[in-house]
């Protein structure tokens, strides 16, 4: 497509600030119409918050074994002051916001503050209309030679549980809080449950976490699982699993949560983490041609193309996996694809990502629950509580686990359990996407002592030298260790 192309972008988040950014890198002229802040939810009221008040959380964390390193506190512990901890997410998140925004202007986005909608019918010359509603009360239609779709996705509710943002919460709410909850009841053990409901337990409230399934995470590797399900009880934490909440509803001075076989939980605020619906309605889509899942998910291809001519889609209303990584590739590729540059379809295969519990979970490539359905690998795990950098930092819980091809050796997948697993996933990931065997990972030099040396370690356990069945009984004798 020549230079200069229109390109209108519906959504300013990850998908879509990034496909604005690689727009204007090819020549295009670019104009973005967002309705809640440039950065969209994952800025907003999802991913920098809910990090933020891990990070928080973490550093209690960080805290807790310290008599182990003959550290010994005097005077009053250590506490959380909630109002500051909130002061500081929204004050981040609102600067991360104002810099992504400051960033796409200076390069010559055009930024619209308001909701835009795709016409059904095309303009001069084949082009697509999308009608913005700007916050000031006007109405633009705008003509685009592309157009992406970047709207994100919003927390679902329950027919019985309405978020009332005071007692009853999603996720976006809880930064409007002004005080710890004195009990609160965390509704869904996914992702966002567990990292909340680790968080608040780390602030020192009392926490119970509803599930409905055996197991907290229950989408994630088993062996991680139930690491964290052992931390958490430890910690102190109540988990109903096989219990599914039926109802939330407000009481005198807190919330009554009525589970599916009649029994109530009692306390003071109830956050639903119940998974997220994706925002395609009301924008024009199913009239423009644009098809959609059963969820309301957008179809797209390996490069993000809709149905619709000339219409792309990126990040969570695709239903594609939930990730701010995968939004800005997603919309990088779409705008490189439709602007003519080079582009490979995504592969989603190498994306890694991070449960921002504590300790972390990092995953990438292939998963236990394949090799678990027929996948012929090997397996192996290297316990973190004997790498002698762990010991020293008082580092008692998760491992390291590789997945390796049984006939190559190749390294397929990895997981890492442990403090900053989200920073020692990449070697692994470097090795997925770069078909690295067992030996070329287990021959790099690695600093002694440190984490990643258990890496290297299990790698060497899956060379060509050793049998399946050795890798699986190292399996079988480390996998209910991995905690000691």
């Amino acid at each position: 497509m020549r230079e200069g192309s229109r390109v209108v972008i519906i959504g300013g988040g990850p998908g879509g600030y990034e496909a604005a950014l690689t727009a204007i890198q090819l020549g295009a002229r670019c104009t973005l119409i967002e309705d809640k802040g440039v950065g969209g939810s994952a800025v907003l009221t999802d991913v920098v918050p809910s990090k933020t008040l891990i990070a928080s959380a973490e550093w209690l964390y960080s805290v807790e074994s310290a008599d182990q390193l003959g550290i010994v506190a005097t005077g009053e512990p250590w506490r959380a002051s909630f109002s500051a901890i909130n002061a500081r997410i929204r004050d981040l998140a609102a600067r991360q916001s104002n810099d992504i925004r400051a960033r796409l202007l200076t390069v010559g986005v055009t930024v619209l503050d308001g909701r835009g909608a795709i016409a059904s019918t095309l303009g001069r010359d084949g082009t697509r209309v999308v009608r913005a509603e700007l916050a000031d009360g006007t109405v633009r239609d705008l003509e685009a030679e592309v157009v992406l779709i970047a709207t994100g996705a919003t927390p679902r509710e329950l027919p019985d549980a309405k978020p009332d943002g005071e007692r009853i919460l999603n996720w976006t709410q809880m930064y409007g809080l002004t005080e710890l909850p004195r009990h609160l009841v965390v509704v869904g053990s996914g992702v966002t449950g567990a990292e909340f409901a680790g968080a608040y337990n780390a602030l020192g409230v009392p926490v119970t976490l509803v599930s409905s399934r055996d197991r907290v995470l229950p989408n994630e590797d088993p062996d991680g699982a139930a690491v964290i399900e052992r931390v958490f009880g430890r910690r102190g934490m109540t988990i109903l699993s096989r219990s599914r909440a039926q109802t939330v509803r407000r009481s005198e001075d807190g919330v009554v949560v009525t589970l599916d076989d009649g029994r109530e939980v009692e306390a003071s605020h109830c956050l639903l983490a119940v998974g997220s619906i994706p925002n395609s309605s009301g924008i024009g889509l199913e009239l423009a041609g644009v098809a959609l899942e059963d969820s309301g998910h957008i179809k797209v291809d390996r490069v993000s193309r809709t149905t619709a001519f000339r219409v792309y889609a990126a990040g969570d209303i695709t239903g594609s996996l939930p990730l701010a990584s995968v939004a800005a590739m997603q919309g990088r590729t779409a705008m490189n694809h439709a602007l003519g540059d080079y582009v490979e379809p995504l592969d989603l295969t190498g994306v890694a990502a991070n449960i921002f519990t504590a300790p972390e979970i990092a995953s990438v490539g292939v998963s236990q629950r394949e090799v678990d359905e027929g996948l012929d690998a090997l397996v192996t795990i290297i316990p973190l509580a004997r790498n002698p950098r762990a010991k020293m930092q008082g580092m008692t819980e998760g491992f390291v686990k590789l997945f390796a091809d049984a006939s190559t050796r190749v390294i397929l997948g990895g997981v890492v359990v442990a403090p900053s697993a989200s920073e020692h996933i990449l070697p692994i990931a470097l090795a997925v996407s770069q078909r690295m065997t067992a030996d070329e990972v287990a021959s790099v030099f690695t600093v002694y002592p440190s984490l990643s040396g258990s890496i290297t370690e299990a790698a060497r356990q899956l060379r060509g030298s050793i049998g399946a069945d050795h890798i699986r009984n190292v399996m079988a004798r480390t996998s209910v260790t991995l905690d000691q």
